[in-house]
């Protein structure tokens, strides 16, 4: 295998026959240590119901013993997938959304729209289309969709509702925020204006660089917008349900929002101090939220959740940063 790239990432392969001239779509599957699941979710792509041409990008993000690579290799060398699979030098998810956008930009010269999905998750059958048909339809040139949680016992189904898993939108249409790479349509216009590197590495082992990026392209005059019936299926492993999970979750949000607001206001008056003055108010309010989410809910470990990332947004005043992806393993 003869590889070639760039310092922070190199092509490891390329389909035969790849026409990157003709593609109209680019899906980036970044991967690490999933390499089972990583075919389920090359497999959801490839049965996309669509006319679009597209290709995918495999982001391997384990450098070394590169099991992801080794799974997709297969549907890459036959012609089954076309596209490439890279893999990005520097562990984290940052760096391997950032060697994919950047891959797409270099390889693909006249592609319309590039589509994010992460490597526990499954595309529905039309989730290519409808991602794009509602790009085209809402003039939008940045779309989110829903990852709808999948888990192993139906008992656990109710987790559904809690805030960690559940969609910020719930109606197709035009919005102020998106905040999940996870499954994303960017038009190339967003990306050559944006320009790489795309996610801040501040965040490469917290989260929240997707949304810091989609907060920064928002400033910029981006339009938004969500497609409810471009759904991909997240698996959800036992391990994310356990009240040390969920918590840790919960703060790291907190901590995202006041650093995603603290640059979103960089250039405005008193725009720190404005920052820290919600953070508090938001902690002195989290109380009477967490009580009336009990009333309605009842459901104690949703109802906490104000509480944790109001919490979060202040301790990152202080520094606090909870690298939640920098041990795998835990997450």
């Amino acid at each position: 295998m003869t590889e070639t790239g760039t310092s922070t990432h190199t092509i490891g392969l390329r389909s035969p026959g790849l026409e990157p001239e003709a593609i109209e779509c680019v899906v980036v599957v970044p991967t690490f240590r999933r390499p089972d699941h990583l075919i389920a979710t090359l497999r959801s792509i490839l049965g996309q119901e669509t006319a679009r041409s597209f290709a995918v990008i495999v982001v391997e993000n384990e450098a070394e013993q590169r099991e992801g690579l080794a799974a997709a290799g297969p549907f890459f060398e036959t012609g089954e997938a076309q596209g490439l699979c890279i893999v990005a030098h520097e562990r984290g998810n940052c760096c391997a959304y950032n060697a994919g956008w950047e891959t797409a930009l270099s390889v693909f010269p006249r592609f319309r729209y590039l589509l994010s999905i992460d490597d526990d998750e499954l595309a529905d059958i039309g989730w290519m289309e409808n991602m794009c048909s509602a790009a085209e339809a809402l003039g939008a040139d940045i779309v989110g969709g829903p990852q709808v949680p999948v888990f192993d016992n139906p008992a656990h189904a109710r987790w559904a509702d809690h805030p960690v898993f559940s969609p910020p939108h719930q109606r197709t249409g035009r919005v102020e925020a998106l905040y999940s790479s996870g499954n994303l349509l960017l038009t190339r216009q967003v990306l050559m204006a944006m320009g790489p590197p795309f996610l801040d590495l501040r965040f490469n082992f917290m989260g929240g660089g997707d949304s810091d990026f989609l907060s920064r392209a928002r400033k910029k005059g981006f339009v938004l917008a969500w497609c409810a019936e471009g759904q991909v299926h997240e698996t959800i492993p036992p391990r994310r349900l356990e009240s040390d999970w969920i918590r840790s979750r919960s703060l790291r949000n907190g901590v995202i929002s006041t650093l995603v607001e603290r640059g979103y206001r960089a250039d405005s008056p008193w725009g720190r101090m404005r920052v820290t003055g919600k953070s508090l108010a938001l902690l002195a309010a989290s109380p009477l939220r967490a009580t009336a989410r009990l009333v309605t809910k009842r459901w104690p470990a949703s109802a906490i959740y104000p509480v944790y990332v109001a919490a979060g947004r202040v301790l990152a005043e202080f520094g606090y940063v909870n690298e939640q992806y920098r041990q795998p393993e835990k997450n």
